[in-house]
């Protein structure tokens, strides 16, 4: 087994484990379940392709912080989450900003997936161009998932309080676009060059 695959094998493991223990007793099940519904679609489609669409290293190790955080938050329920608390000591904020670090993680993250398939598939060529698409794409399923939020709200009334985690905040909906904004950018304003030398490591699809 050679040192990606062993990487690959690890993460898997620790997120497969975080998986199944944050299952056992969630504050809320259905929270849990709508919360950790993309690291359940990720799993099986990276495990499923990791031969014929490998991804890179760094792309694998961001997938699987997100699916920390996403597991970390369907668990406890955002507004819940012990580390969130330490940080509203450390950063003195009014309430716990978990959920905060995770709409980041929602702009970050998926902005290079969608670097990593549009520069791989050779789908635009500019870098420049790559970036601002990688931002585009990275917000649209920042406001897909507020969307997603609003109907859960609509059909489940208060039963989506835990999902929604607004914790009494009536700009939410708009401060968490804004961190999926920031974190985008921040991703692709540091990660590019990283990114394209990995890119270049790795064999043509």
């Amino acid at each position: 087994m050679d040192r990606r695959a062993a990487l690959n094998a690890c993460l898997a493991g620790i997120v497969g484990t975080a998986l199944l223990v944050s299952g056992i007793a969630p504050y809320d099940r259905l929270t849990w379940l709508m919360e950790v519904a993309p690291v359940l679609i990720a799993l099986p489609l990276i495990a499923a392709t990791r031969k014929s669409y490998p991804l890179t290293t760094l792309l694998t190790v961001l997938i699987a912080l997100h699916s920390l955080v996403l597991i970390a938050g369907g668990a406890y329920t955002y507004a819940r989450v012990p580390f969130g608390f330490w940080l509203q000591d450390l950063l003195g904020t009014a309430r716990n900003p978990y959920d905060k670090l995770g709409h980041l993680m929602q702009g970050f993250v998926p902005a290079i997936v969608a670097r990593e398939i549009l520069l791989r598939g050779d789908y635009v060529r500019g870098r420049r161009m790559a970036g601002f698409l990688c931002i585009c794409v990275a917000m649209a399923i920042s406001a897909s998932y507020e969307l997603i939020e609003w109907a859960a709200a609509i059909s489940l009334g208060q039963g989506a309080d835990e999902f929604l985690g607004t914790q009494g905040d009536v700009w939410d909906t708009q401060s968490d676009m804004l961190m999926a904004l920031i974190g985008s950018t921040a991703a692709i304003a540091l990660l590019s060059r990283w990114h394209d030398r990995q890119l270049a490591k790795l064999k043509p699809v």
